[in-house]
């Protein structure tokens, strides 16, 4: 390769790690800052963690008391009982704000509570996204701000911790409002989202592309960009987790000066980011692709006798690849929910690529192993077991089995006396008759006739033959087929 074209194609490797580095962060704003569906869907992943649950219970909680003086209206009722009951109207507020911060987290548990944290959740999305896409006039970058409003929530928990409706229904408007974007901050994000939104797409697009170009010019050798265009993929990943990572513990450091809502706010750190890692997570799986790919048709050893393996499959059946491969994708596209345009393009441009791999790899086999079989790929594996019995020896093992001793059981017969003067039928003659003896000789058993010793013939020859075939395949050594036919010889 000239060495032009080497520069080029190293240039264009680190460029295509850099894009997939930068498009993963581009695609996690897009989809978690400006998706109206994933962000409330974190949020309900946000309050069901138990940290910060806890948090946002204490910040409740303190709305109220900030918002409503609870001793003055427990003041109020203890005025009607009699005594000094007026007097422990502090005491009895503050061990009611004890009470009330466990009592929330529990409500903060049912599927009420958290319904109304999710719809205030998504509201208050809906209205970050007029805003930044200039489709509320009521709300502008001049005087307006967008808040997360939680004061259903926190009129519901009021009224169920013991607080009362009547004190729930006095909470002002503004109570459990919290600002998520401020006027002067709303110009800024306009123009980040119109960036983000059309970064996402150039950068995954980009980063295929320019793989795709450094394969294209490498000359000898494609394999090895293949291979690289893969790692290249896999580095910028684990990049991304570890910046992660690192920016976890800044942002935290720098937004939070409380130490005891530190937690909370890493938990929901970990969970806003989570979609970066499945997207992270993703890259790495499609880089490792990329690396199998380029292994596959490295020169090396195993390679080849993997391509040896699929070579009459591609050789014959190639339509049938691609098919299969346009069905994986489809398949793909109709289950994942959300398919966006770059969702799409990134698919389709994946899936050229893989086929143009397929092309270029049965191109490789046909070259290697033209006109292979399966039978001839197979033969080597049938080679292989009949080596394998005949090196284990089985006829030899077997003919050295000793079976066990089998001793027929001492019976003895009882003595039948029989009347004096009564004789026994001779069997042996016909119409016979005489005194039978325990210790005559039985007679001779009849000669086989002539039908039964060709049958015999023929069963003895079928034993040589079979005898002969073992020794031919290498089951049988020289002295156990000498041994076997002598003795079928002296039946």
């Amino acid at each position: 390769m000239k060495p032009w074209r080497r520069r080029t194609v190293k240039a264009l490797l680190v460029l295509g790690a850099l894009f997939a580095f930068l498009s993963v962060f581009a695609i996690w704003v897009e989809r978690q800052a400006l998706d109206t569906g994933e962000w409330t869907n974190t949020s309900g992943h946000l309050i069901r963690n138990q940290t910060i649950r806890t948090a946002l219970g204490e910040y409740m909680v303190e709305q109220l008391y900030e918002n409503v003086d609870v001793e003055k209206k427990v003041e109020e009722v203890l005025e009607e009982l009699p005594g000094k009951a007026k007097e422990l109207a502090g005491p009895a507020a503050t061990g009611l704000r004890q009470v009330a911060v466990p009592g929330v987290e529990k409500i903060l548990e049912t599927g009420t509570a958290q319904s109304l944290w999710e719809t205030a959740n998504r509201t208050a999305h809906e209205q970050l996204m007029a805003v930044l896409e200039n489709k509320k006039e009521s709300v502008d970058t001049a005087n307006g701000e967008v808040k997360l409003n939680l004061g259903s929530l926190l009129t519901n928990l009021a009224g169920q911790v013991g607080l009362g409706k009547s004190l729930a229904e006095q909470l002002p408007p503004d109570a459990g409002q919290i600002t998520i974007l401020k006027s002067e901050q709303l110009k800024t994000a306009q123009d980040i989202v119109i960036a983000i939104k059309g970064l996402a797409l150039l950068f995954s697009i980009l980063t295929l592309l320019v793989f795709g170009l450094a394969i294209y010019l490498t000359e000898g050798g494609r394999w090895i960009t293949v291979l690289f265009s893969g790692v290249a993929l896999i580095v910028a990943a684990l990049l991304v987790l570890v910046l992660r990572q690192v920016a976890g513990g800044i942002v935290v450091d720098q937004l939070v000066k409380q130490e005891n809502i530190k937690p909370a706010v890493e938990a929901a750190w970990s969970i806003g980011t989570s979609l970066m890692v499945s997207i992270a997570t993703t890259i790495i799986i499609v880089g490792v692709f990329f690396v199998a790919a380029g292994w596959l048709s490295s020169p090396t050893g195993a390679a080849k006798g993997t391509r040896r393996v699929v070579a009459p499959a591609l050789d014959r059946y190639l339509p049938y690849c691609y098919g299969g491969l346009v069905l994986i994708l489809a398949i793909y596209l109709l289950s994942a929910s959300g398919v966006g345009l770059r969702t799409f393009l990134t698919v389709v441009v994946l899936g050229i690529m893989a086929a143009f791999g397929l092309h270029e790899l049965s191109k490789q086999t046909a070259e290697e192993f033209p006109g292979l079989t399966f039978g001839e790929v197979l033969a080597p594996t049938r080679a292989a077991i009949d080596k394998a019995v005949t090196d284990a020896k089985l006829g030899e093992r077997a003919s050295k089995i000793k079976l066990p001793d089998v001793k027929r059981p001492d019976v003895k017969m009882p003595e039948v006396k029989r009347p004096s003067g009564i004789g026994i039928p001779d069997l042996r003659r016909p119409g016979g008759r005489g005194r039978g003896r325990a210790d005559e000789t039985p007679a001779a058993p009849p000669p086989p006739s002539r039908a039964e010793a060709m049958q015999e013939e023929d069963a003895r020859l079928s034993s040589l033959e079979r005898l002969a075939t073992l020794h031919e395949k290498g089951i049988l050594t020289d002295e156990e087929f000498a041994a076997e036919k002598a003795r079928l010889l002296k039946l």
